[in-house]
């Protein structure tokens, strides 16, 4: 399951996802992601992006592929920060290998904590480039 939550006046775009996300369901969700993201970006805003792991179970090889895709693609449209929240080591290792092919390590940092993650996220924006 995902939900997205967009704030047009901070230019964040909050996912959440958990449980196992199957193939169809997670090219859905970046679809939608990258709508999100590409409304901003037609504004010429800053993206950042909370998202929330916290429940998320590894994806299938076949999921992890669609998700790297659609990380190099948000880069591509604009993300300037990522700032993920996960709990499951399992789940961390796989979104880090993800990261890694997709050139979005560069741009995100984990979370345990919620707030730290939205102090962080904003930011000012001159500080984005220093991330």
């Amino acid at each position: 399951m995902f939900r997205i939550h967009i704030n047009e006046a901070q230019a964040l775009v909050e996912l959440y996802l958990e449980g196992v996300i199957r193939e169809d369901e997670m090219r859905q969700f970046i679809a939608e992601s990258l709508v999100a993201t590409r409304r901003l970006t037609a504004q010429g805003r800053y993206i950042r992006v909370l998202s929330d792991m916290r429940l998320l179970k590894a994806a299938s090889p076949e999921a992890a592929e669609i998700l790297r895709e659609g990380q190099q693609t948000a880069i591509e449209s604009g993300m300037r920060r990522l700032a993920q929240l996960v709990d499951s080591e399992l789940t961390a290792l796989q979104l880090n290998r993800i990261a890694r092919a997709s050139g979005m390590h560069r741009m995100m940092r984990r979370f345990h904590d919620e707030q730290e993650a939205r102090r962080w996220l904003m930011a000012e924006d001159d500080q984005l480039d220093a991330a």
